[in-house]
């Protein structure tokens, strides 16, 4: 989960000089086994915890936020549900005793999501050791390169993002194809 993690208590020196050089493709086809090795983690990760990898995704971006806590309208846009589905994994959240929703103090019809801390303990002690050595390897990156591997994650997930969001539009596209101009809906 993207909750800041202890340091450990040594660091790795950065070792920079003993970096292998590597081609796009190579870049890619690594990229490619971190993204299976973590979707078959998130699936054991969540059965263990009990809920399905979207609850658990939904989740992280509770803890994520921190001190500011998300509506159920800006949890659908970082998951990529509708607001309808987005509900739905809210109320099973809050039925297992992961979240509770509090009235916004400046726009009493809203309602913004929290995690309980019993839940956030609960996840923590499963992805801790995890995130600690995630951060012991991070460590071992100058900061230089770990600005470029921030970058990269950054870049790479917007990128990944607006792909999704061009298929959902060739989809919606396709779905229009048969219809006339002139006759909105059929």
């Amino acid at each position: 989960m993207s909750e800041e993690p202890a340091m450990p208590d040594e660091a790795v020196e950065p070792a920079t000089s003993d970096r292998p050089t590597a081609t796009p493709a190579q870049a890619l086809s690594a990229m490619d086994d971190l993204i299976a090795g973590s979707m078959v983690g998130q699936q054991e990760m969540a059965q263990r915890l009990g809920v399905n990898v979207t609850d658990l995704t939904t989740f992280a971006y509770v803890l994520q936020a921190g001190e500011h806590l998300l509506t159920a309208g800006e949890l659908a846009t970082k998951v990529h549900v509708t607001t309808g589905a987005v509900t739905g994994i809210l109320n099973r959240l809050e039925r297992v005793g992961w979240i509770t929703r509090r009235a916004d103090p400046t726009d009493r019809r809203r309602v913004r999501v929290a995690a309980e801390p019993e839940a956030v303990t609960r996840v923590l002690a499963l992805y801790g050791p995890y995130y600690e050595r995630l951060t012991a390897l991070f460590s071992s990156y100058a900061p230089d390169e770990i600005a470029v591997l921030t970058d990269w994650f950054r870049r790479a997930t917007e990128l990944a993002n607006a792909y999704r969001e061009e298929l959902r539009g060739q989809e919606r596209g396709a779905g229009d194809a048969g219809r006339s101009p002139e006759a909105p809906g059929g």
